[in-house]
């Protein structure tokens, strides 16, 4: 199923989105989906890790390296 959606954008992001998407050769509808999906996955994804964050401290993991170390 599909939800259609109508935004309003200021002029100058709205040239941008067009250049960009004539510029990879893709029209703006998959550029604003792929803009969306990829929002939301970073939102989640620092969600997570911010709750994860504590418990991985008091295991003594406080860098990225910290945990990389740990999972390799």
């Amino acid at each position: 199923m599909r939800s259609v959606l109508s935004i309003s954008l200021p002029e100058k992001v709205a040239k941008e989105l067009d250049r960009y998407a004539r510029s990879q050769g893709r029209n703006k509808s998959d550029v604003v989906k792929e803009s969306i999906s990829l929002y939301l996955w970073e939102s989640r994804f620092a969600k997570a890790r911010k709750s994860l964050g504590a418990r991985a401290k008091k295991k003594g993991m406080v860098t990225d390296d910290d945990l990389f170390k740990k999972l390799s």
